[in-house]
């Protein structure tokens, strides 16, 4: 019976078995979606927190520094079509790695850049591209890389709020500065 079941979700959903998830903190969620969500191969990017010790956090509270959360996104993705590694290239791009005590203008230890690993090949993977971009960028990078915790998904109204408030979050990008320091640390 057992052998039935797995032939039939096989059938039904294929593609449930060529999913990864990956988990990144790189400042504000709003503008560490983006990104993701347009590389081949990414099948969701969910905006949430993880990292701290409060179960069930809030933006309210995480925004007040209680419950030790960092801002981060959750990616889900095909392997077969995008690797991890290409994953970490996207998330270095994404944020300025010297910046230990938040991202841009956001300030606070929620807003921490951070790469959390599921297993010690993905921890293997993040600590070679930590110091690959610190030997070619020749800085000091600030960026943690810690064990992968409980995710929990933000509010709704924090989803794709790129999407539902294409000018607010314009406005909230260029006055934070981030694409003008993205430019500083990258390049075009």
């Amino acid at each position: 019976m057992r052998r039935v079941f797995a032939l039939l979700a096989l059938v039904i959903a294929p593609h449930a078995l060529a999913q990864a998830t990956a988990i990144f903190a790189g400042g504000c969620f709003w503008c560490m979606e983006p990104p993701f969500e347009k590389l081949k191969g990414v099948l969701s990017v969910t905006s949430g927190y993880t990292g701290g010790f409060t179960a069930n956090p809030t933006y309210e509270k995480v925004s007040f520094e209680t419950t030790g959360h960092y801002e981060a996104v959750e990616v889900r993705y095909d392997p077969a079509q995008i690797t991890y590694g290409q994953l970490l290239d996207v998330f270095w791009r994404n944020i300025d790695p010297a910046d230990g005590d938040g991202q841009f203008c956001d300030r606070g230890e929620q807003y921490r850049a951070a790469i959390f690993y599921a297993n010690a090949a993905e921890r293997d993977l993040a600590v070679r591209s930590m110091a690959n971009v610190a030997s070619k960028k020749k800085l000091k990078v600030a960026t943690h890389v810690l064990p992968a915790m409980r995710f929990y998904p933000a509010e709704d109204y924090h989803q794709d709020y790129y999407k539902k408030n294409p000018v607010r979050y314009k406005f909230y990008r260029f006055n934070c500065g981030r694409d003008r320091r993205l430019e500083q640390v990258w390049g075009k």
